[in-house]
Parts: C-alpha cells; structure tokens; sequence
C-alpha cells in the first residue's frame, strides 16, 4: 500500500500564505479562490469523489484548458450603462445566464447539502438542475422550495436505469412534484473509470480487511448478461426517446445532456428535442474527451444551420464571467456550473451569499 500515490490536495495561494487557515468566503475573490479553500476543509472521501476524474484526466484539464484559445474581439463606444442578464433558460427566465449544473450527493461537502443550494438558487432567480443521485429525496427538495415560496426554477437530471419501468416511474415522479425540465443523461451507458476514486475505496477496503472481489461486473438481473460498470441502461438509444417523451408527457422541454459531437447535436435537433447540452461530465466520463466549448465550435463549422434553433447549453470547468460570455458569444443559450457550487458548500457560508460568489 505504500507504494501507490497519495491524494493530495492543492496548499497555500498567493491570497492566503498559510496554507492551515482556511479563508472565508467573504474574502475568496474567485471560483478558483473558493475551490481551493474547499480542498482544505473537505473530507477525504468528498475531497476524492468531487475531483476525481477518467483515468489520464485529460478531459477534465481540458475543460479548463481550452477556454483559453478562445479570445473576444471588443467592440467599443458602446452604450453599456444598463445592461441586461437575464436569459431564457430551459423554459424559465433566469436572473443570470447560468444554473446550477447537477451534482450527486452534495450532502458529502455539507449536511444541508440541496437544500441549501435550492434554497440560495431560488432566492436569487438561479435555475437549479437536480440529480437523479441527490443526497436528499427529490420530495425533501421540492417541499422545501415550496415551503419557502421560491420560484419554481428547478431541473429533473434523469440517469436512466436499466429497467424500462424504473425509469418511467422516475421521469413521472420528477414530473408530479413540478420539475420544469427533464435532462436525459446520455453519455453513461457504462459509469467512467475514475482511478483516483475506485484506488481510494480500494485502500479503504484493503485496510478494513474486506476480500478482495471484482468491481468491474455489474450484477446482473433476471439473468441479463452483466455489463461492465454498467450501473444504468446500456442499451439506451434514440428510440428510447419516444418512451421518455410519452412519461414526461410534455411538462417541460427535454434536453439531451452529454452531447460530445457535431453529428449528435444534428440527430438531436432532427428528433426533435428542444435542447442539447454539451458535456463531457467534467471529464469524468471518457478520457481524452472533448471540451464541450470544444464541441460547440465544432458545430458551428458542421452544422452551422442548428443555431438559433435549438436550445444549446454546456458546462466544464467554468470558472470566469468571460467564460461564460464567450460560450453565449458563440452560440450558446447558458452554462452551467457545477463543482464550485459544492465547494461554496464545503467552506464557512451562508445561503445568501452562493449566487454572490
């Protein structure tokens, strides 16, 4: 076990010289300044589940990476004294033209975990998308958006499951309880090999003396043919959009998360879906990915004619306003944002002040 590498966590910043204190977040001036505030108070085990990454972690450096070839051509003598952020996102008119990307199990950064980030989202106009893995129940989330009488901005991200029945119940569940979108989560019909992630719980159960067994296989149902890390539906494809459009029964646009292709985000707008998202689930999915701004200038030069009519959203490794603005400047209708918010989670903070930061 002493042989294999160590997680270690970012220390010290130009901002804080000692690496022990933990700033608040009054003083983070940054996403970046709040990320590695968070890596200092985080558990081991969130620390490692919210940073890990495919294998080599090319496509999460890439996500960063790749936002700085894109540069502006600033146009000047230009009346900017009232100036408009609003945006249609999904359906609903956002403050900002960014949400909440979805993020499993933030409870691991913060015991109010969703609840905190749909009370502070809804507080300050934020759509928010729910994962299908939230650390709360879906009925806890809603019932406290209600309960507080916030404005209904919130997303149903789906992860398909397996069973055809199971995912129904899902979508029509997420229906019921007043979810505006549905996200159909495309890009893991097998989950991703994170190494940083699977060599932690492997050091956990070396060292709690569990046996040795194969992590690879999913068990297998009703004498299925097990597929590797195939934890949700691995047959799901395009057909499959008929069945899902007929549970969710029109309550909301259907938006295709995962998009990593020209090709894909053309097959999306010919059946029909009223938005793409580009992603490549913040690297943690296939290594050596595309980076979803990557992907949306491929689409500009191959399938130029979509634009304009088709709702296209992206997320990874946004960190900057200007990220943001070059993303809408080139086609996009929002991003998303989603690790720094569980990280506003990990440090001292109170609700009011997530969207500030």
């Amino acid at each position: 076990m002493s042989s294999l590498p160590e997680i270690t966590k970012p220390t010290g910043t130009l901002s804080d010289p000692d690496s022990k204190n933990v700033m608040p977040l009054k003083l983070c001036q940054n996403l970046l300044d709040i990320e590695l505030q968070a890596s200092k108070t985080l558990t081991e085990r969130a620390y490692t589940y919210f940073h890990s990454a495919a294998e080599t972690l090319s496509s999460m450096e890439a996500n960063g990476r790749d936002w700085n070839e894109v540069s502006f051509r600033p146009r000047v003598l230009r009346n900017v004294a009232r100036v408009d952020m609003t945006r249609r996102i999904m359906g609903q008119r956002g403050k900002l033209p960014f949400f909440i990307a979805p993020m499993a199990m933030i409870r691991l950064a913060d015991q109010e975990g969703e609840l905190a980030l749909a009370k502070a989202a809804g507080t300050k106009g934020i759509p928010y998308s729910v994962s299908t893995y939230a650390s709360y129940s879906h009925e806890e989330i809603m019932r406290c958006v209600k309960a507080d009488k916030l404005p209904h901005l919130q997303f149903f991200q789906l992860y398909v499951p397996k069973k055809q029945e199971k995912g129904i119940e899902l979508i029509q569940m997420a229906r019921q309880l007043g979810f505006k979108a549905l996200l159909v989560t495309v890009d893991t019909p097998v989950v991703g090999r994170r190494e940083e992630d699977d060599r932690y719980k492997a050091r956990v159960d070396y060292q709690s003396g569990v046996d040795d067994s194969p992590r690879t296989l999913d068990t297998s149902e009703d004498n299925e043919i097990p597929v590797l890390r195939g934890v949700h539906s691995s047959p799901l494809n395009w057909e499959d959009l008929k069945w899902i459009r007929e549970a969710w029964g029109g309550a909301g646009p259907i938006i295709l998360k995962g998009i990593q292709c020209a090709e894909d985000a053309k097959l999306a707008f010919e059946m029909g879906v009223e938005g793409i998202y580009l992603s490549n689930h913040g690297g943690r999915q296939l290594d050596y990915a595309p980076s979803s701004i990557q992907t949306l200038l491929e689409i500009r030069r191959f399938c130029p004619e979509i634009l304009g009519k088709i709702e296209i959203y992206l997320d990874g490794r946004i960190r900057r306003g200007t990220d943001i603005l070059k993303a809408i400047c080139l086609g996009a209708t929002a991003v998303g944002v989603g690790r720094p918010f569980g990280a506003v989670r990990a440090i001292e903070c109170e609700p009011h002040l997530l969207a500030t930061c």
